[in-house]
């Protein structure tokens, strides 16, 4: 039975590594308790899964799209977040230097000193770096 029905899957997704993913992950989610489409006929969950993309009455699409989510690492937010905080970096970055090449005074937190930035010389930064 199992044969027959890998034959029947390869015809819809014809990447049968992309068949293992997809009828392991149907499997997953009937030993879970989703409903089954098909009748069981004291198979497997494995067989079943097989079964159900062999006639088509589950989309195979849907669950291919369930494997990659699953895989993901991060979600869609988590990236969002990350390209925000490169943009607020590179914005920061971008305003730091215009305020370098413009000589504006920056006024130093912890020893209320006004420094410009146009007078550093090495030995100044190796003083701040101690």
């Amino acid at each position: 039975m199992a044969r027959v029905t890998v034959e029947d899957c390869i015809e819809i997704l014809p990447n049968r590594f992309e068949l293992v993913a997809v009828a392991s992950q149907r499997a997953r989610q009937i030993a879970s308790g989703s409903p089954i489409t098909v009748s069981r006929d004291n198979d497997k969950d494995s067989v079943v899964s097989l079964r159900e993309i062999a006639e088509k009455t589950i989309s195979a699409e849907t669950l291919k799209e369930e494997v990659i989510v699953n895989h993901q690492k991060y979600g869609k937010a988590d990236v969002i977040d990350e390209e925000q905080a490169q943009i607020g970096a590179s914005e920061a970055a971008e305003e730091m230097a215009n305020m370098i090449h413009e000589g504006v005074k920056i006024q130093d937190e912890d020893d209320d000193e006004d420094l410009n930035m146009m007078e550093f010389g090495d030995e100044d930064i190796a003083d701040l770096d101690d």
